[in-house]
């Protein structure tokens, strides 16, 4: 464990592990941010320019507009089986799912997703170390 706390950590730069499996709700497929180079996708011009770079951005369809940007849905999940018809040969942002990333936007999981995070350090150990660093600066 101290070792992939390490690499997580140090290399990956990640705050929290994730835990658990898909339960194939489909909710990360019909609410989706896409996040590219500049951010999260904003406009729907520069969607356009997307779908020529990646065959995966023809699967999304503009469902809505909030603050963070244009939300979308994937049209390859069937909702009434509850798969993902490219399940094999999926994108990877769909194999990433999901990514702490979420979180850092101040989003929230699905409380039927079975995934989960929880943090790589212990709020009490951060604390200690804030304690500690104060304490040298005085």
């Amino acid at each position: 464990m101290i070792i992939k706390k390490f690499i997580y950590k140090y290399i990956f730069r990640k705050k929290y592990f994730r835990y658990g499996a898909c339960n194939r709700c489909g909710d990360c497929c019909s609410k989706i941010y896409v996040n590219h180079k500049h951010g999260v996708i904003k406009d729907e011009k520069e969607f356009s320019k997307l779908k020529n770079l990646h065959p995966f951005y023809n699967f999304l369809e503009i469902i809505d507009k909030d603050s963070n940007g244009l939300v979308f849905k994937c049209n390859k999940y069937d909702k009434e089986k509850h798969i993902c018809t490219i399940h094999k040969i999926r994108p990877g942002i769909c194999r990433r799912y999901p990514s702490e990333i979420i979180l850092n936007m101040n989003g929230v999981m699905s409380e039927k997703c079975g995934f989960y995070f929880k943090p790589i350090d212990k709020f009490s150990s951060i604390l200690k170390k804030l304690e500690r660093k104060n304490l040298n600066t005085k």
